[in-house]
């Protein structure tokens, strides 16, 4: 079998290749997805996947999908993964798959597996597996240094096609690359060529395209364009209030990209205080996608030290994961004494007469 290349993840973040999309020639082969920084995403909300990077096994475009707490279909506790047609086809795609966890990328030898298949039918359809409980895969010998190695071995299914002389017709011979419009959009963001508004964001001028910001934003569509246009004129500078410049460049990077942004991180700033920052930043701009990125993230820094804070911060902005995640913090033995210790806590319950309410059903017998 074919090796058809290896996505790293550190961290819940697909790192970038320096290599091309491996093509194995072959109707088989694997790929190799390598988690590092477990502990980063184990708390990742039921449902969200952390997908690899796409590569090619008999003349398709794969990709794969990790759920670190199950797939929508899986029990709770259940970690999953799910094998992703990456491609629009013409016709179903049959294929047969493998996942396994491996101890050593170099040795690549199996030790726990689940298989399937099916027909792909389109982008939208994966198929998905079971492979282990999150508890037993942190206390497995999967699990080693934070990380661990998934191997996907798929074999697609190859049917004889006959042509219009009836004579055996091959695999098709030409390659479609996979999108790359994200990609041009970034870099003319980067090059800021053609830019046709300017944003005044704490000091800062930050230029952008109006069309672009419109199209993806329904808030700047009629700040923009619509009765409550800012500005007609582009040379003048619209302003933006209680948002740093570093968190509105992530926000335009995610406009551009639609891929999660980096965030500039200050010295001696802890990691946990960027994301929030974003999320009422795109918050106002109704970008549902990014926001649930932020929410996804927070879910990460919940501890009795933080959850008053994210609490609030989830009822502020109507963040519904975000509080699930809290009160599911708050019902395990001996964290709700603790946080009710924590400064803000009183503050929270006065301002919020909801959570109240809500403890009050959590404890109810």
């Amino acid at each position: 079998m074919s090796f058809a290349g290896v996505s790293l993840i550190r961290d819940g973040r697909l790192r970038p290749s320096g290599s091309a999309i491996n093509d194995t020639g072959a109707a088989s082969g694997y790929h190799l997805l390598v988690v590092e920084g477990y502990s980063c995403i184990k708390h990742i909300l039921k449902g969200s996947p952390i997908e690899s990077r796409s590569f090619r096994v008999g003349g398709y475009l794969w990709s794969l999908k990790y759920y670190p707490n199950g797939s929508p279909w899986a029990s709770p506790g259940d970690v999953s993964a799910a094998l992703v047609l990456a491609q629009d086809v013409a016709k179903p795609v049959k294929a047969q798959f493998r996942f396994s966890f491996i101890d050593q990328s170099d040795k690549q030898e199996s030790i726990h597996t689940r298989s399937g298949g099916g027909a792909f039918r389109d982008k939208s359809r994966e198929y998905s597996n079971t492979l282990t409980s999150k508890d037993a895969l942190e206390n497995s010998k999967h699990l080693k240094d934070d990380g661990f190695t998934l191997r996907c071995d798929v074999v697609v299914v190859v049917e004889d096609v006959v042509n219009a002389r009836g004579t055996g017709a091959a695999p098709p011979f030409v390659t479609v690359p996979p999108p790359d419009m994200q990609r041009h959009f970034t870099d003319l963001l980067a090059a800021q060529e053609g830019t046709d508004v300017k944003f005044k964001v704490g000091g800062q001028t930050i230029a952008a395209h109006r069309c672009v910001l419109a199209a993806r934003s329904r808030v700047f569509k009629a700040e923009l364009f619509g009765p409550m246009k800012e500005s007609t004129a582009t040379a003048r500078a619209i302003h933006i209030e209680d948002t740093e410049p570093r968190v509105f460049k992530a926000m335009l990077a995610f406009i551009y990209s639609d891929s999660e942004p980096e965030l500039e991180k200050e010295d001696g700033e802890d990691a946990m205080w960027q994301w929030p920052q974003l999320l009422i930043a795109v918050d106002r701009y109704n970008l549902q996608r990014l926001k649930l990125m932020c929410e996804s993230k927070i879910c990460g820094f919940i501890g009795v030290n933080t959850t008053t804070t994210i609490l609030e911060l989830a009822e502020n902005h109507h963040c519904d994961g975000l509080r699930k995640a809290c009160y599911n913090f708050l019902g395990a033995p001996g964290n709700l004494r603790a946080v009710a210790a924590t400064d803000g806590f009183d503050d929270l319950i006065t301002s919020h007469p909801s959570v109240m309410k809500e403890l009050i059903a959590m404890l109810a017998p």
